[in-house]
């Protein structure tokens, strides 16, 4: 069981299809040093090759989600050692995409610099009313440039470069409206309704939901007609799949359907 793997910076539980990874190191405002980078990367592709594991949910312990970096690797170092850390978050936010499951970020406080990134970079994000969000780095010399990369993305051009040019924070209920998030709730709701959002997707095909994600990520930076070129194909192999099969019968049948 995923569980029973010991990590040092999180916790790992899994009930029902579905999968909390929680990032543990409040003490230091979750801070994404090069080793907890490597232990969350190393956890979700344990994650993404269990096949009882349907959806994530990534929280943050503490007073914060994630505050980013940690600057103490980024201070006196030489450019091998830099390019390591760069490396690293690059490796992390990559595979938060390309594990079958779906990953919702559950943020209950402050997600900045590559905490904000790796909220962007999750499929989905539920916010608690007192959630805020932002790019800094600009303060302190240090301008967010992989953080840009998903957060430009996830909310486009003009909103993005006001966050990265400001390193202003903006509040939960603006990061709903620019597309950050999926939805602000109350803060003491947030559990519950991250929790309700992931048993609807644990309630579809494993296989057809990693089909669709994968899909999705290889699509979107295509051109229309590559991009309906490539869906086209994907389709039609899905319509062969036995839970397409088994969900379409269903459907006609009025029943519920038997994912295999």
């Amino acid at each position: 069981m995923l569980e029973t793997q010991s990590y040092r910076y999180l916790t790992i539980a899994s009930q029902d299809g579905l999968t909390h990874l929680g990032l543990a190191r409040p003490e230091k405002r979750n801070a994404l040093s090069l080793d907890v980078m490597r232990e969350l990367t190393a956890a979700l592709r344990a994650i993404g090759g269990d096949k009882d594991s349907r959806a994530v949910i990534l929280s943050g312990e503490g007073p914060a989600f994630s505050a980013g970096h940690d600057l103490s690797e980024l201070v006196a170092g030489d450019v091998e050692r830099y390019r390591a850390v760069f490396d690293a978050c690059v490796e992390l936010m990559e595979t938060v995409q390309t594990i079958p499951q779906p990953v919702i970020a559950e943020v209950a406080s402050v997600a900045t610099a590559a905490g904000c990134q790796l909220v962007a970079a999750c499929d989905l994000a539920v916010a608690g009313m007192s959630a805020r969000f932002a790019t800094p780095g600009v303060k302190i010399g240090l301008f967010c440039s992989t953080p840009m990369v998903a957060l430009t993305r996830a909310i486009g051009r003009k909103r993005a470069m006001q966050m990265l040019l400001t390193g202003d924070f903006i509040d939960a209920q603006t990061a709903a409206d620019w597309g950050l998030v999926n939805v602000v709730v109350p803060d003491d709701a947030l559990a519950e309704a991250t929790l309700a959002l992931a048993r609807r997707i644990v309630a579809a095909s494993r296989f057809v939901v990693g089909l669709g994600k994968s899909a999705f990520y290889a699509q979107i930076d295509l051109s229309q007609e590559k991009a309906y070129a490539y869906a086209k194909e994907v389709m039609s192999m899905n319509a062969l799949a036995e839970d397409a099969q088994e969900g379409m019968r269903a459907f006609l049948e009025k029943r519920a359907p038997k994912w295999k």
